[in-house]
């Protein structure tokens, strides 16, 4: 049986980590579960939570982020509206005989915006660097762009480059093009100074990687690092106010991750990569803490 003092849980669409943790910060365990927020009701949490943390003392405080709080999680968690701190207080609590406390996600009512989990992490990453500013840029599905100042996230952007590149490669004439498991760094490089350079014709370049196969032989590698690099390009030209001449931290998966670290390097832009678990973990344990007061 593990005793922890409290419990961190990430709980996202897809799949639930969680570390049973000491009051000093040490993980005592971790479980996981594929179990995630899209294959539940809310109903269904609370059971999906105890079968994952079998063997553990769950009569303890539970402090979870991700889509544990959307609309569709386990109960729709409260936002806290930007510039305010990565981790503001106003947990949200499920109707649960557990102690469950869920984090606040924060929005922009100029440009509408929203993040859930994400600012977790950077609360993590704030954390781990103190008095650090910036912009931190975090990619995925649904790719964020934070400015943070003075340990608060004043204003972010969402950039829905991730959910494009999945339609377009699966669901659209480009579907018999860039299917591969083969890679082509140059013409990631060249897609993305030339989605830099003219952001309005990436409309017309994409259908050109269906028929730069048809006639000229194109490969499907060669096809997947462009479509990738031009997508990643017109972010880039999107958000270029919020990275240029900034301090740039870039947290998440490995693969992804260096792809925006190097696009941004192509435009004489260094960024951090920094692995994303670790990360959320930390801020997780900053938000226990705000929660103890």
């Amino acid at each position: 049986m593990q005793t922890p003092d409290w419990i961190a849980v990430d709980w996202g669409t897809s799949n639930m980590r969680a570390w049973a943790m000491s009051a000093s910060g040490t993980v005592l365990a971790e479980v996981r579960s594929d179990k995630g927020m899209g294959d539940l009701t809310p109903d269904q949490f609370e059971d999906a939570f105890r079968d994952a943390t079998n063997g553990w003392d769950i009569n303890v405080p539970i402090v979870a982020c991700g889509m544990v709080g959307a609309r569709q999680g386990w109960i729709e968690a409260t936002y806290a509206a930007v510039p305010c701190p990565a981790t503001p207080t106003g947990f949200t609590q499920p109707n649960s005989t557990l102690d469950v406390h869920i984090i606040p996600g924060l929005m922009q009512d100029s440009p509408a915006d929203v993040m859930r989990g994400e600012e977790t992490q950077i609360a993590g990453f704030l954390a781990l660097n103190p008095n650090w500013d910036g912009v931190i840029c975090l990619p995925g599905t649904h790719t964020k762009w934070a400015h943070i100042s003075a340990d608060e996230v004043i204003s972010f952007q969402t950039y829905m480059t991730g959910d494009m590149f999945a339609a377009l490669g699966d669901h659209t004439v480009l579907r018999h093009s860039v299917q591969s498991d083969d890679w082509d760094w140059d013409a990631f490089d060249t897609a993305v100074g030339d989605a830099m350079a003219r952001p309005e014709r990436i409309a017309a370049r994409l259908f050109s990687l269906r028929a730069e196969g048809l006639l000229n032989g194109m490969t499907n590698a060669t096809a997947r690092a462009r479509l990738s690099g031009l997508l990643i390009g017109a972010e880039l030209a999107g958000a270029k106010p919020y990275w240029l001449g900034q301090q740039i931290a870039v947290i998440g998966a490995g693969n992804l991750t260096a792809l925006y670290v190097r696009a941004l390097a192509l435009q004489s832009a260094p960024a951090t990569q920094v692995k994303g678990d670790a990360i959320t973990l930390a801020g997780l344990t900053a938000a226990y803490r705000r929660l103890k007061g």
